[in-house]
């Protein structure tokens, strides 16, 4: 199989020149499910000639909002829906999950309860209890018309979305294991991006163990089977 990821950012510097951007981790989490991948930065303005250039299509997590006003969004949009009208599989992470959502007609906005940083603990059918990193504090607020609610937390609502036989999102980042993690909460941030504290709460949970690959491996069997993964992954 030939997964196209759709960048749409890259990590900070210091985890960049570390851990790779975005397709490099996503490439070494699905590579076990013998899934190929090509890489279209489309945050760039780099977009598929087609949705067939590819057998499914990944859109990674962002820096960015997706309700900002940037030139990639709106042709993202429009690619996603074309994608989903050709019944080509995809899937979304983080801000991928988030503007998915919203090019399908939900709404996303930033949390009232502020940032949710490393590991959280998740209920997602198919799979049960996982514990997944997280880096977000955009949410889906509204549910697109299409969407299903397969994936909760206590401060996430809409974890994790499905479309039919289609498309099926998640609001954690599985390809963020721990290390990787780590050299987020270790970068130069800004004064004032984070609030005090959250960073620091994260790191005793660094060495708990993680279910990356769980949930990599349902990704993988939706992608080529549809959702009876989600239904009935283990």
């Amino acid at each position: 199989m030939k997964l196209g990821i759709l960048l749409c950012g890259d990590p900070p510097a210091t985890v960049l020149s570390k851990h790779g951007d975005f397709a490099a981790l996503f490439n070494d989490l699905f590579a076990p499910h013998g899934i190929e991948t090509q890489t279209w930065r489309v945050v760039d303005m780099d977009f598929p000639e087609s949705v067939s250039d590819a057998d499914a299509w990944l859109v990674t997590g962002s820096k960015h909002g997706a309700y900002e006003d940037h030139a990639f969004i709106a042709p993202l949009e429009n690619f996603i829906r074309a994608s989903y009208a050709a019944h080509h599989r995809l899937t979304g992470i983080c801000f991928g999950h988030q503007i998915i959502a919203q090019a399908m007609g939900g709404r996303v906005e930033k949390f009232a309860g502020g940032w949710n940083i490393g590991r959280k603990s998740y209920a997602i059918d198919g799979l049960g209890t996982v514990h997944l990193n997280a880096w977000h504090q955009d949410q889906v607020v509204e549910l697109p018309p299409e969407a299903e609610v397969v994936g909760t937390s206590p401060t996430c609502a809409n974890a994790a979305l499905l479309y039919g036989n289609t498309i099926y999102t998640v609001q954690p980042h599985p390809e963020l294991s721990a290390p990787v993690i780590a050299t987020y909460l270790d970068a130069a941030w800004p004064d004032g991006v984070y609030p005090e504290g959250v960073l620091d709460a994260a790191r005793p949970y660094l060495n708990a163990p993680n279910d990356e690959a769980r949930i990599a491996a349902q990704i993988a069997t939706f992608l080529r089977e549809g959702r009876s993964a989600i239904q009935t992954a283990s």
